[in-house]
């Protein structure tokens, strides 16, 4: 998560600036990385990431014809925000230290102390079956329960995935979400470091999330995780990442990918909780694939960043299959949030159900850009699509850009949206009852939101609506 304990506001270090309300904004010296790339991505850096890894040859493989991909690849045109970025100007691998801690004493202080601010540790005492600790480009600090790991479960940085299970990695790897998906999967597969590599044998249930947390530190610094899921049948898991990242006033690119297998009647819930600053451009794709009776669920939160775009989506390719998204984006200023998700189905009497919410603000753009493809032996499906938005002031802007595909007959297709604002009689209510009007306001969003936090783990739910509390602060009145 963004943070599970109380945070004293540090003073900045370096170049970073703290904002009024994002109190994760300190960072820390990088004078004494391990590796700390020159900017720009070529040949002799992506080979250079892969000896460091001591990598097999197939990876390698991969990750060079993934960079041709990359450069042949245009800018989405639709997309306004992404062709301003300066892929020069970024440092693509960043390595605080030379050797993997093994435990969390091993951690050098000054990360130690930056996760320990951050509530990193007491979450995993407190509320988790597993954690791990990413750093700039290198998985810092990875533990899971023994009661978990005696059943055959294995949380590992895709990393360690790789060296440990070659076999298992290569079976699954860019499998549902190819290298050429897209400019910036494209980009991923080439210099991916770190993210999770998950496996839930038959019948085990996990009780408790697992979690990763993400920290970018540097100045124009890539964080490019890459995350494995594979549910096997009857399994449950769920599944949390949590990022942020210094108050800096150049750009930082996030551009991971997740991809996930949900077997024959398994269940996966995959949460995001997303809280970078505003210089950060988060261009994420998830996709997750979902046999017979099983069941995906994402939980989409997106603050901060300068632009999101982020469609976290599923393949329904077995009878029975279901998919739900429930996500929601909160926009102010110069930033945009284009979110929502994708629901394919490919068997029949599959379902999905997409639930997009956002809030804009101060003259930020929200947009829903979602897709419903159902094919020709998908009969008997089912998909319901709600879009919701609520916009502060003349200044900002919200847009749904739906897309819906029907190939056969038989199928159930809803869509809904509304638009609205706070109204004056909901306001004045609440403040003859002693509210002033910015706590209203802000009980307001809260109640716009609370489909989606209802469904988080409770102290998921209970950091959502702080960062909720945090963004309304000074938006009404």
């Amino acid at each position: 998560m963004s943070r599970f304990a109380p945070i004293q506001h540090p003073q900045p270090q370096n170049n970073a600036v703290i904002s009024d309300t994002y109190s994760l904004g300190f960072s820390d010296p990088t004078d004494s990385y391990a590796l700390h790339s020159k900017k720009g991505l070529d040949v002799a850096m992506i080979e250079r990431i892969s000896a460091e890894k001591d990598e097999p040859a197939w990876m390698l493989a991969t990750r060079l014809e993934a960079y041709k991909t990359f450069l042949a690849k245009p800018h989405h045109v639709w997309l306004p925000g992404t062709h301003v970025l300066n892929f020069e100007d970024i440092s693509y691998y960043l390595k605080p230290v030379n050797t993997r801690p093994q435990s969390w004493d091993d951690v050098p202080a000054y990360i130690k102390n930056t996760f320990d601010r951050i509530g990193v540790p007491q979450a995993e005492r407190d509320h988790l079956a597993g954690l791990t600790a990413q750093y700039e480009s290198e998985k810092i600090y990875g533990s899971i329960k023994k009661i978990w790991a005696d059943k055959g479960v294995i949380f590992l940085s895709m990393d360690e995935g790789l060296k440990q299970y070659p076999d298992l990695v290569q079976e699954y790897f860019g499998k549902v979400i190819p290298t050429g998906d897209n400019k910036f999967s494209a980009l991923n597969t080439a210099c991916w470091s770190g993210g999770s590599f998950v496996y839930v044998p038959k019948g085990v249930h996990i009780d408790l999330p697992l979690q990763t947390y993400f920290r970018i530190n540097a100045q124009n610094a890539g964080q490019f995780e890459r995350t494995l899921i594979i549910a096997d049948e009857g399994s449950q898991v769920t599944y949390a990442e949590g990022c942020s990242s210094p108050s800096y006033s150049t750009a930082s690119l996030h551009a991971a990918v997740v991809e996930i297998f949900v077997k024959k009647g398994a269940r996966v819930q995959y949460i995001t909780v997303q809280n970078w600053y505003k210089d950060v451009y988060n261009l994420v794709t998830k996709r997750a694939w979902v046999e017979e009776e099983g069941h995906m669920e994402w939980l989409d939160c997106n603050l901060g960043s300068k632009l999101t775009v982020k469609y976290p989506s599923f393949i329904l390719a077995g009878k029975g299959a279901r998919g739900e998204t429930m996500s929601i984006a909160v926009a102010s200023g110069d930033q945009h949030q284009d979110t929502g998700s994708k629901a394919i189905h490919l068997a029949p009497y599959t379902s999905s159900t997409i639930i997009s919410k956002s809030i804009c603000k101060g003259g930020g753009r929200t947009t829903y850009r979602g897709m419903v493809n159902i094919g020709p032996n998908a009969h008997g499906s089912k998909n319901k699509v709600v879009c919701d938005a609520l916009i502060f002031d003349p200044e900002s802007r919200s847009d749904t850009y739906p897309t819906e595909r029907v190939f056969t007959n038989d199928v159930s297709l809803e869509h809904e949206a509304t638009v609205s604002r706070i109204g004056e009689d909901q306001l004045f209510y609440l403040i003859s009852r002693g509210l002033t009007e910015e706590e209203a306001g802000k009980m307001i969003v809260r109640g716009f939101a609370e489909p989606l936090v209802k469904k988080l783990p409770m102290e998921f739910a209970v950091e959502m609506n702080r960062l909720i509390d945090l963004e309304m602060e000074g938006s009404v009145g």
